[in-house]
């Protein structure tokens, strides 16, 4: 096993197991994960990107593959439909990569239809060969992370999951839905906890962890080796803190937003306090993409809307998009709003 990969572990009695950020395409930048990680997040995962493109030096699939010192552990996570571009861009990944992980749950149709993503778990046999063929390649640790089955008869992620460890894959992530259900209805964490009572390596479980109540519920009925964060964490990087104080995991002060905060916080309202978190979280993401990548307005207006969904007169967030040009002006603008409560 490498460093980032322990051992599974047994039945969970309240200790310490780790907390993923999902990879999301147009979300998990490179600034985003880092911001997550001092957020709470143990491990975050690069935005999925296209083997074939990564294959063909497509210049924009490379942007979202780019890294800093900072980041440890690197994961990059590709998908594709053809074996041989899955190993080449895992070779050419895996001079900067700690880990490499391998995209089968993605339900998007844009994905699906080149038969990626979770579409291949309607192919078992391919979605096991290509695995093999990567983990032949490379020097390093290969994970995956899946779903239930494609929702076209039973279910089959058990028995995927199984094969896949025959052929060394390090680490697993089950989506408690299949590539039908794509996001609606309720994840299935009891055949998450099939999975992990299946094989002997660790498994992540993924789907519907939205704070410390769902986080410690999914544990105690999964017993998984640690937890994957994906909607949840949109606009809301500071929940991994936050699922680590209610699990006791963490002491509330330390919680970077309120350390950096002047004044009792206990004296806020809930509402200041969701904004006065936010305002940190967006000031801290713009700094380190000034740091790293620099600033995109692309992201930064996606992110925005992100950042104040759900707050009262959040609709603002979008008058100020279209006011500003200027990515230092927006930035600037949206700090103002998330400081008006």
């Amino acid at each position: 096993m490498s460093a980032f990969i322990l051992p599974k572990p047994g039945e969970w009695d309240g200790e310490v197991r780790p907390l993923f950020l999902a990879p999301m395409s147009g979300v998990t930048d490179l600034a985003y994960r880092l911001l997550a990680k001092e957020c709470g997040a143990d491990f975050t995962i690069t935005e999925f990107t296209n083997s074939t493109a990564l294959t063909r030096d497509a210049a924009t699939s490379w942007r979202k593959m780019e890294t800093c010192e900072a980041e440890n552990p690197f994961i990059p996570q590709i998908f594709g439909g053809v074996s041989k571009d899955m190993a080449l861009a895992s070779e050419l990944l895996s001079d900067s990569a700690d880990i490499i992980d391998l995209n089968f749950g993605c339900p998007a149709p844009k994905i699906t239809k080149i038969c990626a993503g979770a579409a291949l778990m309607g192919q078992p046999e391919n979605l096991v060969s290509m695995c093999e063929e990567v983990v032949d390649r490379v020097d390093i640790p290969v994970t995956a992370k899946m779903r239930l089955g494609t929702g076209q008869g039973d279910f089959n992620a058990k028995e995927i999951c199984q094969e896949l460890e025959h052929v060394g894959i390090q680490r697993l992530c089950v989506h408690g839905r299949t590539l039908k259900q794509r996001y609606s209805g309720v994840a299935d964490w009891d055949y998450i906890t099939s999975v992990v009572e299946s094989v002997e390596l660790p498994v992540i479980a993924n789907g519907d962890v939205v704070d410390s109540n769902s986080a410690k519920a999914c544990l105690s009925q999964t017993n998984a080796a640690g937890l994957m964060v994906g909607r949840g964490a949109i606009g809301r990087p500071s929940i991994f803190g936050e699922i680590k104080v209610g699990l006791g995991w963490m002491e509330k002060e330390d919680l970077p937003w309120i350390k950096a905060h002047e004044g009792n916080w206990e004296n806020l309202t809930e509402t200041a306090q969701q904004f006065a978190t936010r305002r940190w979280c967006w000031n801290r993401y713009i700094e380190l993409a000034r740091e790293t990548t620099g600033l995109e307005l692309k992201s930064m207006r996606g992110h925005a809307v992100s950042f104040t969904k759900g707050l009262p007169s959040a609709k603002k967030i979008r008058s100020i998009m279209h006011g500003k040009t200027s990515k230092e002006e927006f930035a600037a603008a949206t700090s103002d709003f998330l400081a008006s409560n």
